[in-house]
Order: C-alpha cells, then sequence, then structure tokens
C-alpha cells in the first residue's frame, strides 16, 4: 500500500508552494473570487454541481500530488477547485442543514484551529516554506480547505447576518487585510502574519464577487454567477499561464527549506 501511495504521489523534491509576492496575492484573491461565482453557479443545479465539484478536487488532487516540484498550473488548478468545494461545502451547512452563519462561521473556525495544531503538533512549524514531504503538502492543503470555508462562512455572516452587504464586507476586508501587512513591518512573526492574511483574501474575494454577481435586490451589481465566473476565469488563466511559462513565482532550488527535519538513513536490507 505504502508503494502504490508513493507511486502515485512521490516525495516532493523542493517546495511545492510559490514564492509569495504581489503577484500571489492577486492570483490568490482571483481565485477565491472565482471559486464563490463558480460554486453560486452550479448550486443552480445540485446533482450536476456535486458532480462538477468532485471531478474538479478529484482531479486537481492527483496533479497536485503527481509533480515533486512547485508547478504554477497544478497548484492554482487545486486552490480554485478547493475554492468551489470549500464554499459549497460551507454553503451546505447553512442553506440545508439551517444553522446560522454566526455558527458555521466558530465551527469551521474550530476545524482550523485543530488543522493549525496538529499540524504544528506533527512538524514544529506551519511555514510554507517548508513544504517539502508528501505530509507537510496534505496539512498544507487542509489547511486551506479550512480557510476557504471559514472565509466562505465569514463574508456570508458580515454581509448578511450583520446587514453590511456585500459592498461594504468587501470594503472592510480590503482594511482588514492591511493589519498584518502593518504587523508584520513592525515585527509580527512572518508565518503569523501571512496565515491572517490568507484567511483574508477568502471573504475579501468572495464579497467583491458576490457583489458583482448578485442582483441589487440582495446588494449586488447584477451581472450574474456565470458571466461574473467567466471573466475571472478568464484573468485567473491569463495570470496563471504567465506564472507558468515565466517561472516567475518559482522558489529559489537551494538548500533546505525552513524546519525540515534530517531523515534517518534508509535500512540495509
Amino acid at each position: 500500500m505504502r508503494a502504490l501511495a508513493r507511486r502515485i504521489s512521490p516525495e516532493p523534491l523542493a517546495a511545492k508552494v510559490p514564492q509569495i509576492g504581489l503577484l500571489f496575492w492577486v492570483v490568490k484573491l482571483l481565485t477565491t473570487a472565482d471559486g464563490e461565482a463558480a460554486s453560486d453557479y452550479l448550486a443552480h443545479n445540485v446533482a450536476v454541481g456535486a458532480a462538477v465539484d468532485l471531478l474538479l478536487i478529484a482531479t486537481a488532487l492527483f496533479f497536485q500530488f503527481r509533480v515533486r516540484r512547485y508547478v504554477a498550473a497544478a497548484y492554482w488548478y487545486l486552490a480554485l477547485a478547493i475554492a468551489t468545494f470549500g464554499t459549497g461545502a460551507a454553503d451546505v451547512l447553512h442553506l440545508d442543514l439551517g444553522l446560522p452563519y454566526t455558527v458555521t462561521t466558530l465551527l469551521w473556525a474550530v476545524v482550523l484551529a485543530v488543522v493549525f495544531w496538529l499540524w504544528h503538533r506533527s512538524e514544529g512549524t506551519l511555514s510554507i516554506h517548508s513544504i517539502v514531504t508528501r505530509r507537510r503538502e496534505l496539512y498544507y492543503w487542509a489547511t486551506v480547505f479550512a480557510t476557504f470555508a471559514l472565509g466562505t462562512a465569514l463574508g456570508d455572516l458580515t454581509a448578511v447576518t450583520l446587514h453590511l452587504g456585500y459592498l461594504a464586507s468587501g470594503i472592510m476586508f480590503a482594511v482588514i487585510i492591511a493589519i498584518p501587512a502593518v504587523a508584520w513591518r513592525l515585527g509580527l512573526n512572518p508565518v503569523a502574519a501571512f496565515w491572517f492574511a490568507y484567511i483574508v483574501t477568502r471573504p475579501l474575494g468572495a464579497s467583491f464577487a458576490d457583489y458583482l454577481s448578485k442582483p441589487p435586490l440582495l446588494s449586488g451589481a447584477g451581472f450574474g454567477d456565470l458571466p461574473t465566473t467567466a471573466v475571472l476565469a478568464v484573468a485567473l488563466v491569463a495570470l496563471v499561464g504567465y506564472l507558468q511559462v515565466t517561472g516567475h513565482d518559482d522558489q529559489p532550488a537551494r538548500g533546505e527549506a525552513e524546519g525540515v527535519r534530517p531523515r534517518p538513513p534508509s535500512p540495509v536490507a
């Protein structure tokens, strides 16, 4: 079984996340916004939407875990699949099970805290620069999923439950996301600053996507879910294509990543 797992998902040869810079945050926001709009469009037909969600997440996981280094197309395809799937998972708790947004927000916050705790207890670091083993990659993507689900619930909480509307919510989260950037400059731990900003990108992108796609009756601009999804997808494909071709955000291939524990020598047969 382990041999089969290694064949399907070989151990990474280098960090499997991109360099963090301006383009990373731009693409991340496009991914969160497009995932929100796509999930809302797919929700018009539950059976078809569920099938598409499962197909996206299955193929994206396969491609990402097959490559042994960071590949922009594989990485962002999985991020988009999780954005779409995570939105659906968060919406199901509210729309189908009837849980209020306050409860779903707290629930996903607890899930995220547990994933962080398990990851740190196992690996001793939450740094994304240490994603150089299969296990750490699994923790990383579990964290990404939890942040997407939490951000979806949080964005709906502020827009709907707190009656801010989508545009006001988006503006509020645009202000909030500046906090970790300023705090990092003032000495906040960079890992904490990164994950703070990463979590906030979800309700930020989703709020603006909902504002563009939802009808005026729901405080939106009324462009519709499908047109919003398509326009964001075109922008996302263009930027990811640029990153794939240029390698602009590839990690430098030198030295060991931060926090990697040395492995014991393999036993001699």
